[in-house]
């Protein structure tokens, strides 16, 4: 079946829609039986998609759920009320007091805050490494290593990642494979044709795509699966089926999205390359972004998020650029239907195992679905303000 057809149809089967063309919301907490029988039935199977227990989820978290994996591959999929649950519970069910995880030196900054503030408590070592480091990831590798984390492109700075293998030399050594796949979303890049264990989208962004509901992805091969599954059920994770029918309507739409922040942000890149104050763009179609070469042989598409670094400036000229825009809000997270755009005065405060080799403030953009043309004319004015306050 072709991608966009999937897109339509995944997640639709008629056990979950009965005779209407989108999955119902079906909310419960508790889950009532009529016999004995049928009570020690739902729970002898309560992970097999059977109604037991509202947590464990109703016909919509499971239709959204079977949506997830048909769109990224694997044997199931975890629900979480934000990305960041995700990431974390994704880690905290491969790993235990006494173990150690590579965490790639890119990673989103709530990633590494939960590293250092939170699995040091629990007595879990992190080791950071550059996403480039390729074949030197062995050195890296000890007996109690349980974890390699991959996030692809990286967090503002985009490196592109060798995951293939990356992911056959953690495999040689007995470590789990997660990958933070949200830049990619769920059709753009395949995690489990390229070796990854599990796959992690922030659903918040492209697959809700309107900036309205928090959610969050695992999807875990059949290896994997059964123990992400009960782990995240026992850290108590689960989701509103409000919020699910929302981003099973968002991933409806999300090929022809995508297409279209692609389009845009590729226009809004080469505008942004061709500027005389501009050092260098970060889109992992460039040839300029760190591991191109890996996007051009794994990804099918790109998406509306790069960065770019100027030639120079400091913290004032970079305030300047973002206050007073029309079209660019300032915010985090990104992946919605909006413009949006964040600036780093400083980006080696955010790694420690890489030099980061530029001085000049780095801007990030997402490129939403506004017009090109209106987008562009906001940033002209942007750079102005910029070189006004610099000079």
């Amino acid at each position: 079946m072709k991608k966009q057809t999937k897109i339509v149809n995944a997640g639709r089967s008629k056990k979950w829609t009965g005779n209407v063309v989108n999955p119902p919301v079906e909310r419960a907490s508790t889950v009532v039986f009529d016999s004995i029988k049928e009570m020690k039935h739902a729970t002898a199977n309560r992970g097999n998609q059977v109604l037991f227990y509202g947590r464990r989820g109703t016909s919509t978290s499971f239709a959204f759920s079977d949506a997830m994996t048909e769109l990224e591959g694997g044997a199931g999929c975890a629900l979480y009320p934000s990305g960041t649950a995700a990431i974390t519970n994704a880690i905290l069910s491969f790993v235990e007091t006494g173990d150690h995880i590579l965490m790639v030196d890119t990673a989103y900054e709530p990633t590494r805050d939960f590293c250092d503030k939170v699995l040091t408590k629990l007595g879990i070592e992190t080791t950071y490494y550059d996403p480039l480091i390729g074949d030197n990831i062995t050195e890296l590798i000890k007996d109690n290593t349980k974890v390699l984390f991959l996030e692809s492109p990286g967090s503002l700075t985009m490196e592109v990642q060798d995951v293939p293998r990356l992911a056959k030399i953690a495999h040689e050594h007995g470590c789990v494979v997660i990958l933070d796949n949200t830049w990619a979303s769920p059709i753009n890049f395949q995690p489990f044709e390229h070796g990854v264990d599990i796959s992690i989208q922030a659903a918040t962004k492209y697959v809700v795509g309107h900036s309205d509901v928090m959610l969050g992805t695992a999807t875990a091969t059949k290896a994997h699966w059964p123990q992400l599954r009960e782990n995240s059920y026992l850290m108590g994770q689960c989701t509103s089926p409000d919020d699910l029918y929302l981003a099973m309507r968002g991933i409806r739409t999300l090929g022809v999205r995508l297409k279209q922040h692609e389009h845009n942000a590729l226009k809004v890149a080469h505008y942004v390359a061709q500027r005389n104050d501009v050092d260098v763009v970060l889109h992992p179609a460039f040839e300029s972004c760190p591991g191109h070469q890996y996007f051009k042989r794994d990804f099918l598409g790109s998406n509306g998020l790069f960065s770019f670094v100027f030639k120079s400036g400091n913290a004032k000229s970079l305030e300047a650029f973002l206050e007073g825009m029309e079209h660019f809000k300032m915010g985090y997270s990104w992946g919605g239907f909006e413009s949006l755009v964040i600036g780093v005065n400083n980006v080696q405060n955010l790694r420690s195992a890489t030099k980061w080799p530029y001085d000049a403030p780095l801007v990030r953009l997402h490129i939403g679905l506004e017009d090109v043309d209106d987008l562009i004319e906001d940033l002209d004015k942007a750079f102005d303000r910029f070189h006004q306050a610099l000079n």
